[in-house]
């Protein structure tokens, strides 16, 4: 008997301790309600340690636990027209807190509804920005920009609702497919045109550097032989001015070697035949090893020379 009445007993501090007793985690913050009435915020600063609380049993007083780390919000993809006209495709998302969270609860009460209310609040901002900028600066030039000028406005309308807007970013801004499609064609069709063009640009410039440099070689290979000829008259005069001297310090010894060219030349083996006189003054040296010059042809002996031979020699 006194073991049951132990154990009513226990299950009795149980009971009131689970009425009385709460519990609240490093990463939430909890509001303590009496009679719906909002009493005391427990953890919402770094002065107040989260843990174990006590408070009156229920239905006196009760806990609403909110959280304290950063929350997220994803939008959903909207369709927006830039300054410029062009639509975009805009998928942006958001990231918050709760600030003040008896604010928080008397304006929004629970997380959902602070996502809708804070959904149309950029949805909002986001439409009036990008309708302010053009297509360049929200894809490439000012993009950053655009983006605080939008958390700014949030932040701001985000305030009445206990609620501070940590960023806002654009994750994705393009143009709808059927105008992705269109002006893909435009850009490919520019870009075959100015490839085109470049094509052309290197092909004159390639003809006009063959052009300039068949000129260049034309005058170089006409230089060259003008200044090959010059050299070449040069070495034909210094030759017969060499000759000429020669020929001027020893007459019979250049008449000499001249006529032993002269053999070599016209007296080799052959099918040419030369038809000569014997007393022709090219043999003279063949009589006469100074080379005295033959007697003139033309006497009273029938046509022979000085030697009674016959007034031709055929030599083969």
């Amino acid at each position: 008997m006194r073991g049951t009445i132990l154990g009513i007993f226990v299950i009795i501090i149980a009971f009131a301790a689970y009425l009385c007793l709460f519990v609240v985690n490093p990463t939430q913050q909890a509001l303590v309600l009496t009679f719906g009435q909002i009493d005391r915020v427990v953890n919402q600063s770094d002065s107040d340690d989260p843990g174990l609380k006590v408070k009156y049993p229920w239905p006196i007083q009760n806990v609403i636990y909110l959280d304290k780390r950063i929350l997220d919000l994803n939008m959903s993809s909207q369709e927006v027209i830039a300054a410029d006209l062009k639509r975009l495709v805009v998928d942006a998302f958001a990231r918050y807190r709760i600030q003040d969270p008896v604010l928080f609860y008397q304006r929004v009460n629970n997380i959902p509804e602070a996502n809708q209310r804070l959904s149309t609040f950029l949805q909002s901002s986001l439409r009036s920005v990008v309708a302010k900028a053009s297509f360049e600066a929200i894809v490439r030039d000012d993009r950053s920009g655009l983006m605080e000028e939008i958390r700014n406005e949030v932040s701001q309308a985000a305030s009445e609702l206990g609620i501070e807007v940590i960023d806002v970013k654009i994750r994705r801004a393009d143009l709808p497919e059927a105008n992705s499609q269109a002006i893909y064609a435009r850009m490919q069709t520019e870009r075959q045109r100015e490839a085109t063009e470049i094509r052309a640009q290197g092909e004159e410039a390639a003809r006009r550097i063959k052009s300039r440099a068949d000129r260049d070689a034309t005058v170089l290979v006409a230089e060259a032989k003008r200044d090959a000829e010059i050299i070449r008259g040069d070495g034909d005069a210094e030759r017969n001015k060499i000759f000429a001297e020669a020929f001027g310090a020893d007459p019979e010894f250049f008449a000499f070697y001249r006529s032993m060219q002269a053999y070599e030349s016209g007296l080799k083996s052959g099918d040419t035949s030369l038809v000569l006189s014997p007393d022709s003054s090219f043999f003279r040296f063949f009589k006469d090893p100074v080379g005295a010059e033959f007697p003139s042809a033309g006497n009273d002996n029938g046509g022979t020379g000085a030697s009674g031979r016959s007034p031709s020699l055929a030599a083969q």
